[in-house]
């Protein structure tokens, strides 16, 4: 996985990308955040951050500036963690009738990627916006991931229903089934969760109901706003802090 580095502050960044056996034609690109360490041989917590629809890795650092955004929560005293991002198209971050399967790419081969990188995967959480805030309680939800301790989720684009969701997000009610959130909440008990929306986003009636039958304390809530960049800017240095808590 070849990558090219920038220098932020004490903040590092870098892309690059890779062929994955699970998005087969495609090459898949990433991008990463990485405080440098305040000792020697310090291994990094790590939050992934899932794309929403039409979106890629680059959102995290162009349309986001997570990087500006982790730089200043640390500046705060906040904990040191890295953020990074890989692209998962629009597949809805779920193995697909295309042969596609990004959430097995992401756990096979993204996040090994990232213990390669010297980054603890042990400690990692799991984060997104619209199709990635979906993809990141799916992902959660599932239980997948040994090391993962927290999750987020910035309007996630989630439904009780088939008939409700967005077209082309499952392949069918049984695809549906199979990657019901709503049916999955009582796994998310001991998992510490943020769930943000803004106000007049219209996702908000439905993210409502779906953080009401969530087990346990959930952060975040609804602040003004839309479905846009603006709105997850406005709300991710609150999402850093979190993120960062639950991963020190």
């Amino acid at each position: 996985m070849p990558a090219s580095a920038a220098p932020v502050s004490s903040v590092s960044t870098r892309t690059g990308g890779f062929v994955s056996s699970f998005r087969p034609g495609v090459i898949t690109n990433w991008s990463l955040a990485v405080p440098l360490p305040e000792q020697a041989n310090q291994l990094l917590p790590v939050a992934v951050f899932l794309h929403g629809l039409g979106g890629s890795s680059e959102v995290l650092l162009r349309d986001l500036a997570a990087d500006r955004a982790l730089q200043r929560h640390m500046d705060d005293g906040g904990p040191s963690f890295a953020v990074a991002a890989v692209d998962g198209g629009d597949s809805w971050w779920h193995a697909r009738s295309d042969g596609s399967d990004t959430q097995s790419m992401l756990v096979q081969e993204f996040l090994p990627f990232l213990g390669e990188q010297g980054l603890d995967l042990g400690k990692v959480g799991i984060f997104g916006t619209s199709m990635g805030g979906f993809g990141a309680l799916l992902l959660a939800s599932r239980g997948q991931l040994p090391g993962l301790r927290t999750v987020a989720a910035m309007s996630p684009a989630v439904w009780s229903s088939y008939k409700e969701a967005m077209q082309d997000a499952f392949d069918g009610p049984d695809d549906f089934a199979a990657n019901d959130v709503f049916a999955l909440r009582s796994r998310l008990a001991a998992i510490p969760k943020r769930i943000d929306c803004g106000s007049e986003d219209d996702l908000a009636a439905t993210v409502r109901r779906y953080r009401s039958g969530l087990p346990g304390r959930v952060e975040g809530g609804f602040q003004p706003g839309g479905h846009d960049a603006l709105y997850w800017r406005s709300i991710l240095p609150d999402v850093l802090d979190f993120l960062g808590r639950s991963l020190g």
